[in-house]
């Protein structure tokens, strides 16, 4: 890699860019969260303008011939994606909830947190198929994998009229089947020594 001292100097400039912004909006923000909505937002923010920081600071101890800090390049991405998912979690819960007084989610669409739960199940079945392949267990790996489909299929029937019992019945019996086989795929991980292996 060639970074100058003046590349990476240089690399400071959009961090301070993002965390003079981020300043801007927490304090003009501030008193339209919740406190629940203020921590996870600015932990976000927060995050976002450290990972950047570390990563600026890695390629100028690189440049100055320091040493490689390899850690400070590596944590760079996944810090900074989990900043962004807070930081958006966090503004996303200042629309849905009136300041300190209630619940008003009726402002964002369904889809909204439809969306936020898909990807949030599809991150938690993807790392655990992950950790399945690597303990070598396949079936686990479809277990994980009926399970999330299962829920995909929860989202589609809570657009349906509920108000009908079939439509009741249908969603009881795929949930019991989603959660069943999450639970038969988390005993079968154990079983299978997630507790001592090295992930």
């Amino acid at each position: 890699m060639e970074f100058t001292i003046e590349l990476a100097l240089v690399d400071y400039i959009p961090v301070v860019f993002f965390a003079i912004g981020a300043i801007i909006l927490m304090i003009d923000l501030r008193g339209k969260m919740s406190l629940l909505n203020f921590i996870v937002f600015s932990v976000g923010m927060s995050a976002i303008a450290l990972a950047g920081a570390i990563k600026a600071t890695w390629k100028l101890l690189y440049a100055a011939k320091v040493g490689d800090f390899v850690l400070m390049n590596k944590m760079f991405l996944p810090t900074q994606s989990i900043g962004f998912l807070l930081a958006g979690i966090g503004i996303l819960m200042m629309l849905c909830m009136k300041n300190r007084d209630g619940v008003r989610f009726n402002a964002v669409s369904p889809f909204v947190f439809i969306g936020m739960m898909v990807a949030g199940l599809g991150i938690l079945d993807t790392v655990l198929c992950i950790i399945a392949a690597k303990l070598k267990k396949p079936i686990i790996i479809a277990i994980f994998a009926f399970s999330f489909v299962c829920s995909l299929c929860m989202g589609y029937l809570s657009s349906q009229d509920f108000t009908e019992a079939i439509w009741n019945w249908i969603g009881e019996g795929v949930n019991v089947l989603g959660q069943g086989s999450f639970l038969v795929g988390a005993i079968a991980l154990r079983k299978s020594g997630l507790k001592e292996a090295t992930i």
